[in-house]
C-alpha cells in the first residue's frame, strides 16, 4: 500500500490519500465517488482544518463535543459538514445535535431516544446517524452488540427526527492490516441485511469504516465513508 512521505505537504498528503482511494476503489470493482472522505481533525488546530478546506476536503470528523465547540463556530458550517465520530456522553447530547451534521457513534436505544427528543426541542427537523457496532468486544470501545442491534435500528426508525443511514464499527488494531477485513466484512453483511430488510428506506445504507491505517482494506469490503486523521494531518497535535 502507497505510504506518504514524511514532509510532505498538505496538499501532497491529501492527494495521496485520494490516490490510494482511487486505487482501492479501482481494485474492487467500484467508483471512487462512492466513498467519502472525512477528514479526522481532532487535536489538530484550526489552522489546518482551515488549509484542509482551501485545498478542497469539505468534510472533517471531531471525537468529542468540547473540542468540537471550539473549532465549529469559527470554521463554520456553511463551508464544512462536520462529523462526530467519538463516543457521545449522553449529557453532551443537546451540544452534539446543535453542532455536528451527522453522529456516526449512536451505541444505544437509550442515546437515540435523548437525541430524537434534543432535536425537538431546538427545533431540528432531521439528524442523520449511523449506529456503532462494536465487532472487536474490545473494553476500550463502545457500540452496540450484533444481538441488540435489531432493537436500536427498530428504536431509531421509530424517532421523530432520526435519519438511520448507516453503520460504523472500529475494529481492533492489527500490525497486519489485512487481519482486519473480517471485522469489515461482517459490518457490510450486517448493512447488506439491513438495507434489504428496508432500514434506511431508499437510501443506500453507509459504511463508515476504515482509518490511516486499514481504510483501503475498508474500501475494497464496501466502505462508503473512511476516516482518515494521520495521513492527512500528520501526528497528532
Amino acid at each position: 500500500m502507497t505510504q506518504i512521505p514524511e514532509g510532505t505537504s498538505l496538499l501532497d498528503r491529501i492527494e495521496g490519500v485520494r490516490t490510494r482511494i482511487r486505487e482501492a476503489a479501482q481494485r474492487s470493482s467500484r467508483s471512487p465517488d462512492e466513498i467519502t472522505l472525512v477528514a479526522v481533525s481532532k487535536t489538530h488546530p484550526i489552522k489546518a482544518i482551515q488549509d484542509a478546506l482551501a485545498a478542497g476536503l469539505t468534510d472533517f470528523g471531531e471525537n468529542r463535543v468540547q473540542e468540537a465547540e471550539t473549532k465549529i463556530p469559527i470554521v463554520g458550517r456553511e463551508i464544512a459538514k462536520w462529523h462526530l465520530i467519538g463516543h457521545l456522553q449522553s449529557n453532551k447530547g443537546r451540544r452534539a445535535v446543535e453542532l455536528f451534521d451527522v453522529i456516526h457513534s449512536l451505541d444505544s436505544a437509550s442515546l437515540a431516544h435523548r437525541l430524537d427528543r434534543m432535536c425537538e426541542e431546538i427545533n431540528r427537523a432531521s439528524l442523520p446517524v449511523l449506529i456503532q457496532v462494536d465487532l472487536g468486544h474490545e473494553t476500550t470501545k463502545t457500540g452496540v452488540a450484533e444481538g441488540e442491534l435489531p432493537e436500536v435500528v427498530t428504536t431509531v426508525q421509530g424517532c421523530e427526527r432520526l435519519q438511520l443511514i448507516g453503520l460504523m464499527t472500529l475494529p481492533p488494531f492489527f500490525d497486519e492490516a489485512d487481519r482486519v477485513r473480517p471485522y469489515f466484512r461482517r459490518l457490510r453483511e450486517l448493512r447488506d441485511e439491513l438495507r434489504t430488510s428496508g432500514a434506511f428506506g431508499d437510501r443506500r445504507g453507509e459504511l463508515s469504516m476504515g482509518m490511516t491505517h486499514d481504510f483501503e482494506i475498508a474500501i475494497e469490503e464496501g466502505a462508503t465513508i473512511v476516516r482518515v486523521g494521520t495521513a492527512i494531518f500528520g501526528e497528532r497535535g
